[in-house]
């Protein structure tokens, strides 16, 4: 699967938040933070990093589905990302 520059590019960001979320998570265990409020932002990065699976994923369906002969040549399949999704859901 090819992700086009835009994909790309979106992924980047969106991972680049998933990173900055990660790291005050750990500011806020260094400071001593309430537990609840970790675990909020926690549950905020994991959803993010999902986002993330569920957009790569998508945009790949989209290609196989618009050429699926040159997906399976290319060795993806609706099942494929079928398995895929479900492995991140």
């Amino acid at each position: 699967m090819q992700l086009t520059e835009p994909t790309i590019e979106e992924l980047t960001r969106r991972l680049a938040r998933v990173e900055g979320q990660v790291r005050g998570i750990a500011a806020m265990l260094r400071t001593g933070r309430d537990c609840r409020d970790v675990v909020t932002q926690l549950a905020a990065a994991r959803r993010a990093l999902e986002s993330v699976g569920f957009k790569l994923l998508a945009s790949g369906l989209v290609q196989c589905l618009d050429d699926p002969q040159r997906a399976a040549e290319e060795g993806d399949s609706v099942e494929e990302f079928e398995r895929l999704f479900l492995k991140i859901a």
